[in-house]
């Protein structure tokens, strides 16, 4: 008897238990409204998660900040402790050791993420730290929503990642997923999490999946920087700012048509092309099982699921789990987000930088007959400070066309320093800030002719 009938025999001659489907279906239903159900709002479109976020951004509104500080304080005091003086409890703990214990650059980063924001705070001296498009924009409007978002989705996601919804979505979709983007099927989900959510929520399911040894270096870098999109809600900001609503349609089907082309080309290309086919080396690889003949798709996703589901026998591993997501994100991420992310809006609004480096559109975007070329040049680069800063300066521009070509470039580039950049660099994924540049220009020189082509047929 061949392999594949011996898997079948199997499942059919040791069916579950109805609790075993239970456990399978109810926390990964949940797992699924809380995260992919978009729900109306007072602020649009949006997803549980995210709006429980924003509940406690609301009641919380003027402490954030200070409690911002604090946790960056700690990350800081923290991984001091753990590099000078080496105590047991820190070294001999795989979380705290891999949590605090880090380099000295990342140790830097981190140091240099609290004084921004303590300087921003406190509006100490250096107005070009603090001003309201520089750190002002991250302590009091970006971060405040990545650190009650880290809070909310960090404590919930065990209910995407622990109880087979993954193994389900990754036995359905993986003749799919597979050879179109050279991604096992699992990371659909990813996919479809920052697409409806936030591309935080995404890095946050990869960072944990990589970590865990689901996906190779090259897959989960692949992952993080094709996948880990703006929300809906986001590119909603966008077209409004930039008084295009009415092109909404228009709009976001160009988002997906370019994006889903970059998503094809650029795993086939380096830098992603480059990485690595090996796990985190704190982990063992876990290899995608192949779908058994005689078996059908539905019915081999459902038993991989509900076996994950089974490996759950204890409610306080699953509270620990979410309580670490969060302790990671807010100690490993938010000093660094605040680090990068100040230096690259100063750059950005204090320098001739991103003016400079988009020159080279100028003649680009004039040969493509794009209205307004030489003051539309500069928001094809300046993105890589700040995903909303193109809007701002292109709002301005008189022609459509134009604007129309700004607000979906912006979105489709997919990696911004302020936010998306400090994620992917404070995380343990295979990521450099040499990746993230070249991923950024090879994203814009793939899409750009995309939409600029789809603009002239709208105009």
């Amino acid at each position: 008897m061949n392999e594949q009938v011996k898997v079948k025999k199997n499942i059919e001659e040791k069916p579950f238990a109805t609790n075993d489907y239970l456990k399978f279906l109810i926390p990964s239903l949940i797992g699924i409204m809380l995260f992919m159900i978009p729900i109306s709002s007072e602020d649009g479109i949006t997803i549980p998660v995210a709006f429980l976020a924003n509940q406690i951004n609301s009641v919380l509104e003027n402490a954030i900040p200070t409690i911002i500080i604090a946790v960056m304080s700690l990350s800081v005091i923290g991984s001091f402790i753990a590099l000078v003086f080496k105590p047991k409890f820190i070294i001999e703990s795989v979380y705290f050791n891999k949590l605090l214990n880090v380099s000295k650059f990342w140790f830097v980063a981190r140091l240099l993420g609290m004084v921004f924001a303590i300087i921003t705070l406190y509006e100490l001296g250096f107005e070009w730290i603090f001003s309201e498009n520089t750190g002002g924009l991250l302590i009091y409007d970006l971060i405040p929503i990545l650190f009650t978002t880290f809070l909310i989705a960090g404590l919930f996601l065990p209910l995407l990642l622990n109880f087979g919804l993954l193994e389900f979505f990754g036995a359905l979709l993986m003749k799919f997923m597979r050879p179109v983007f050279k991604l096992p099927g699992r990371s659909s989900l990813d996919c479809l999490a920052s697409w409806v959510g936030d591309g935080t929520i995404g890095v946050l399911l990869t960072t944990k999946q990589y970590e865990e040894g689901y996906y190779t270096k090259r897959e989960a870098a692949v992952v993080a920087t094709t996948f880990s999109v703006v929300s809906i809600t986001f590119t909603i900001v966008v077209i409004s700012y930039l008084n295009l609503e009415n092109y909404f349609i228009h709009y976001y089907l160009t988002i997906i048509f370019a994006g889903l082309v970059a998503a094809i080309i650029m795993p086939r290309i380096p830098p992603l092309s480059r990485k690595a086919n090996s796990c985190y080396e704190e982990a063992t690889i876990k290899v995608e099982d192949s779908l058994p003949a005689h078996i059908s798709t539905m019915k081999w996703g459902i038993n991989q699921a509900v076996k994950k589901a089974q490996t759950n026998e204890r409610v306080s591993k699953i509270f620990k789990d979410g309580c670490q997501n969060v302790l990671d994100m807010w100690l490993g991420v938010l000093p660094i987000v605040m680090a990068i992310g100040t230096v690259a809006l100063v750059t950005a609004e204090y320098t001739p930088v991103f003016t400079i480096l988009g020159k080279p559109f100028e003649p680009i975007l004039t040969l493509m007959q794009v209205p307004e070329a030489q003051a539309a040049a500069q928001t094809m680069v300046v993105g890589f400070a700040d995903m909303f800063l193109p809007a701002v300066i292109g709002s301005g521009i008189e022609s459509e066309l134009t604007r129309f070509v700004i607000a979906c470039v912006s979105v489709t580039q997919l990696v911004y320093m302020s936010e998306m950049g400090g994620l992917l660099l404070g995380s343990k994924l295979p990521i450099s800030i040499k990746d993230l540049i070249l991923i950024f220009l090879i994203r814009t020189i793939i899409t750009l002719p995309i939409v600029v082509a789809i603009a002239h047929l709208i105009f």
